[in-house]
């Protein structure tokens, strides 16, 4: 009787560690967040990653206290990128904060749609900081898997498959991985990304302001 007593209570003991185990794993795997990027041309929607902590709670702080709203897409290439988030009223010469540590992981990359933060240059910014508030969506354009194949060899760097799939077909910037934190993707709204970056520019800016609001999706 005190053999099956001890047995079952390793039993449960077991379950229950199991139990504990399973909801610290759901507790850990946070549901990714979306905000929307509101403009007069249309609304883009980007999840942000769970990978990369810092920037993602220090966007959706920005975004919740409205500090970004009024700001603009200051700076737009087409085949490369469009950036926006600078301190309303400086036409992206500010931002908003302080920098932030770089979270750059090799699982996330500069395909099209990607989001990912500004910052200076390494000459002023060794470790790569990123900028408080501004950041970038990568328009891109369609980079041939031979020409990938000769930058890995080039940067010693190694794409995977999907990351060949990926800049072969939808296109991206690949010769900025490894450089600047991506932090998130467009989930809805490409399109948009286009018509921003087909607008008529001054060199890189647009001629008229593409003002941005922005917002938590519930």
């Amino acid at each position: 009787m005190k053999k099956n007593t001890t047995i079952l209570m390793l039993a449960l003991f077991a379950m229950c560690t199991l139990a504990g185990t399973d909801l610290f794993a759901q507790k850990n795997k946070q549901k990714e967040k979306t905000v929307e990027i509101i403009t007069e041309m249309g609304i883009i929607k980007v999840k942000l990653y769970n990978e990369t902590p810092l920037h993602r709670d220090n966007f959706l702080k920005l975004v919740e206290s409205g500090e970004m709203n009024s700001s603009t897409f200051h700076r737009v290439i087409k085949g490369f990128m469009v950036q926006g988030g600078g301190k309303p009223g400086t036409n992206g010469e500010e931002s908003i904060g302080e920098t932030i540590p770089s979270e750059i992981l090799p699982q996330y990359y500069h395909k099209k749609g990607a989001l990912a933060a500004a910052r200076m240059g390494d000459k002023v910014n060794p470790k790569r900081n990123s900028s408080g508030s501004q950041f970038y969506i990568v328009h891109g354009r369609i980079t041939p898997e031979s020409t990938l194949r000769q930058m890995s060899q080039r940067r010693k760097i190694t794409y995977t498959e999907q990351q060949i799939k990926d800049y072969a077909t939808i296109g991206g910037t690949p010769h900025l991985d490894g450089q600047y934190t991506v932090f998130g993707e467009v989930v809805e709204g490409l399109d948009i990304v286009d018509k921003i970056a087909s607008v008529q520019v001054n060199r890189t800016v647009p001629v008229q302001n593409i003002t941005i609001t922005l917002k938590v999706s519930k």
